[in-house]
């Protein structure tokens, strides 16, 4: 479960004010808006990357708004995938529970069950160069459900893939939430992947009379 309550978030001149909203657990929501309208900012504000001035963050009914991202227990998936060239396939996965100082056996066991899901086994020991725009998503998908998140965090996950690998990912995303159960927001300016994916719909709109920035929900 994710919940906004009365969150405003300022950068520089940009604000987004008294922003509230609701993602029930297991759900797949969808935030769509303009370019520059802060659906980016509000995925970096509940994984911990941006302060918020007012209000609170929930995360599975527990209030993190003052949580360090590591403790949120939040996978994110940034749009440029942010992988390390120098990193296998298999390290980008062990990341984040090395970090949090998982078992060895754990670690081995969960690389295994993530390179079958999403299909990626054979590039376990390949380092990130050479990999296509399909096979890097996977990899930093895998990366960020690694360590079990309770909540998953996708901004524009499929933009850069072409037409057919799109689709192929839009299944994969689909198969995943139906087998991990994880809370998905998923950031996308495209309608049929919003309509595909989508158990409901978020939409931010900015009001030409006050400019002020607010939210839509549908679909529950």
């Amino acid at each position: 479960m994710i919940e906004l309550s009365s969150v405003t978030i300022r950068i520089g001149d940009f604000q987004l004010k008294d922003l509230s909203f609701r993602v029930g657990s297991g759900q797949y929501a969808v935030v769509m808006g303009k370019t520059g309208i802060g659906k980016t900012t509000i995925l970096e504000a509940i994984c911990g990357l941006r302060s918020i001035q007012a209000g609170r963050i929930l995360i599975n009914s527990v209030d993190v708004t003052r949580w360090t991202p590591a403790d949120r227990n939040v996978g994110y998936m940034p749009q440029d995938l942010a992988l390390f060239p120098s990193m296998t396939v298999r390290e980008h996965i062990e990341f984040a529970m090395k970090i949090r100082g998982r078992p060895a056996k754990e670690m081995a066991d969960r690389v295994t069950e993530l390179a079958s899901l999403l299909e990626i086994t054979p590039l376990l020991d390949r380092r990130i160069k050479g990999l296509s725009g399909g096979e890097s998503q996977r990899v930093a998908l895998g990366r960020a459900l690694s360590f079990r998140p309770g909540v998953l965090l996708l901004d524009e996950p499929l933009s850069a893939l072409d037409e057919e690998t799109r689709l192929t990912a839009q299944g994969l995303l689909k198969n995943l939430s139906k087998m991990t159960g994880v809370t998905i927001l998923h950031v996308t300016h495209n309608q049929d992947e919003a309509d595909a994916l989508g158990d409901c719909c978020i939409r931010l709109i900015q009001e030409k009379s006050t400019g002020n920035v607010i939210m839509q929900k549908a679909g529950d």
